[in-house]
């Protein structure tokens, strides 16, 4: 038997970008009715798969839904991040969205939530208990909020054979007996996060072997924090660095002395721009790690052996490998948000996810025609290489731009903590007034020196 379930949008995928759309949507269309359907026990995405010791990587103020902020804009009061924004740890988060669906969206009695249901194309859904079958009217949009879904170590098997070794998901760490070595697979935030971990664990640092098969650049976290003055202030020095640089490498350089980009070993430049944010207080703890292998990506991990692309390493017999090689950024084709059968989220200005899922529910909600929408809404990119991350900047430029330009979408945008780089209505400092005209004055060229580095070279 197949179930109608009457609603005007089925949102497939309950994690961030889903929930950020579905709160947005349903604040601004006070009539529509919403369906979620998640494969998952409840909301939150691979949130509720994700290692424990995880932190959101900036501050909770840039996650989460439009409606709700997240860790209530607080300050750490100590440790190494004090006077720095909090970032909410996995149980906040998911506390977070159980208690953001209960009574922002259940309570409406406007959204219904499908958990435990896989999505089967078109208009239909199956249950994973029951086996029964839902479709939704033909009048209903299918929003496609799985398009850029992360991968996660715990639901992706290794990206290389094992034979005989030990290897785990960044998630069993905790769980872990002893070892006399961990080997640490990846450069990515999960990677970082695990060996920050062991080392605040009392590991030794020279009983961790780590593979990096490309080097990272990542934003000084103490510069991309939700104080416009701190967070134009950043873009606007990066434009100004970015129009006359001669190359992107060099633009990094600059970067990295104006305070704004980290690598781990300033011996080594870096090829990976997917620019996480990291703490100099782990900065100065990765670099407590001697034994780094860069020989490629790992094809095997065999008992006291890894074979790499260029070459094989030897390891203890009972090394630990740590999986952390999972695609966290998901890079996929743009497509226009809105089509005729589907509406796709993606990332509208230069990354923060949460603001653009939330951006397409404002612009979801207010307006009729899809190509006005698009035209509001140009789909963004994601860092990989520096040329990724020159991209992904020269496209939310311009789409910072077309939906700054409607006098409501920027209003909305201003008013919404998510958007990194809102304006707040009411009197503004002289500091911010300063900040804004060397934004202005930084961004054209700016963005024109970006967009030829970016280009493949003639």
């Amino acid at each position: 038997m197949t179930h109608l379930v009457d609603v005007d949008h089925l949102v497939v995928g309950a994690g961030a970008s889903g929930m950020a759309y579905t709160d947005a949507l349903i604040d601004h269309a006070p009539d529509v009715r919403v369906a979620m359907v998640d494969r998952r026990d409840g909301v939150g995405g691979h949130w509720r798969e994700a290692y424990p010791f995880v932190r959101l990587h900036q501050a909770s103020t840039y996650y989460g839904v439009a409606s709700t902020l997240l860790g209530g804009d607080r300050r750490q009061s100590d440790g190494p991040e004090a006077g720095l924004h909090e970032r909410a740890d996995q149980p906040t988060i998911l506390a977070y969205y159980d208690q953001v669906l209960r009574d922002r969206m259940l309570a409406t009695g406007r959204v219904q939530l499908f958990a435990r249901c896989d999505y089967l194309g078109g208009r239909t859904f199956v249950s994973r208990d029951s086996g029964e079958r839902y479709e939704v009217p033909e009048r209903c949009r299918v929003v496609d909020a799985r398009y850029l879904s992360p991968g996660i170590p715990a639901e992706t098997p290794p990206p290389f054979d094992v034979d005989g070794a030990d290897v785990v998901p960044a998630n069993e760490l905790p769980r872990a007996g002893p070892t006399t070595q961990h080997v640490v697979v990846g450069a990515g935030k999960t990677a970082t996060d695990s060996v920050v971990w062991l080392l605040s664990h009392g590991v030794d640092p020279d009983a961790i072997c780590w593979v990096r098969p490309r080097e990272p650049w990542m934003f000084d976290r103490a510069s991309l924090q939700p104080d416009p003055v701190v967070y134009l202030g950043m873009v606007a020095s990066m434009m100004r660095l970015a129009s006359t640089a001669a190359s992107l490498p060099e633009l990094f350089s600059r970067l990295e002395d104006a305070g704004t980009m980290l690598r781990i070993d300033a011996s080594v430049t870096p090829t990976m721009a997917k620019a996480p944010t990291l703490g100099r207080w782990e900065l100065d703890l990765l670099r407590s790690v001697d034994h780094v292998v860069r020989l490629g990506r790992v094809r095997s991990a065999r008992r006291g052996h890894l074979d790499l692309d260029e070459g094989t390493v030897a390891v203890a017999d009972d090394a630990l490998v740590v999986h952390c090689a999972a695609d966290g950024l998901r890079r996929r084709p743009r497509v226009p948000i809105w089509q005729p059968e589907v509406i796709t989220l993606q990332p509208v200005r230069a990354g923060f996810p949460c603001f653009g899922a939330a951006l397409v529910g404002y612009v979801e909600a207010t307006r009729d025609d899809d190509d006005e929408k698009n035209r509001l809404c140009p789909p963004s990119s994601l860092g990989g290489s520096l040329t990724d991350w020159a991209r992904m900047n020269v496209l939310g430029g311009r789409a910072s731009a077309a939906f700054g330009a409607a006098p409501d979408v920027r209003a909305w945008a201003d008013g919404v903590a998510l958007n990194p780089a809102r304006v707040p209505p009411g009197p503004r400092s002289a500091a911010l007034d300063a900040v804004l005209g060397r934004l202005a004055d930084a961004t054209p060229a700016g963005l024109a020196r970006l967009d030829e580095l970016s280009r493949p070279a003639a």
